[in-house]
């Protein structure tokens, strides 16, 4: 039955990965490949695959947050909630980017994304040192995701404010 569990923990982030490419899957080629990027932006196959990584290391990370906490406890509702905070935020970021195009938007809740990861980080580490672990990764992606949030908010002021077109 823990298997369960295991595999209910690990799948879920990917969920709102997952739904948030598919309703915006159109306007990458449509919108963003025409937007002003850096040179060290990430090309667009190298997405995918570091996200099913990182949402399969949070997943997994928050199992065993869940677990060593003996469940949906009380002792539970600030680790996990900071979680599901952040995911919630991390699912927001697509639509916000892509399918509203409103860069404001994107940026701010990036930038509320990462204080609310840094959070869940220094909330797992006292409860279980490999599930913070897991997510250093997820806050390296994230760190380089807002510094190219914030180059293309920067360089692309006609769509600060969302649609346009």
């Amino acid at each position: 039955r823990m298997w369960a569990y295991t595999v209910g923990f690990t799948v879920l982030p990917h969920v709102g990965g997952f739904l948030g490419w598919f309703l915006n899957r159109k306007e990458i080629p449509a919108w963003y490949e025409k937007l002003k990027k850096p040179s060290w932006c990430p090309s667009r196959k190298v997405f995918p695959v570091a996200w099913t990584v990182l949402y399969t290391g949070m997943g997994y990370a928050s199992y065993l947050v869940w677990s060593d906490l003996g469940g949906c406890s009380s002792k539970a509702i600030v680790p996990l909630g900071l979680y599901g905070a952040q995911l919630a935020l991390n699912w927001a970021w697509p639509p916000l980017f892509f399918g509203a195009r409103n860069l404001n938007m994107a940026l701010i809740d990036i930038l509320c994304l990462d204080g609310l990861a840094i959070g869940t980080l220094c909330s797992w580490y006292r409860i279980n040192k490999v599930a913070a672990l897991l997510l250093v990764p997820y806050l390296g992606w994230l760190a380089m995701a807002t510094c190219l949030t914030i180059r293309i908010w920067r360089d692309n002021p006609e769509h600060k404010a969302g649609k346009s077109e």
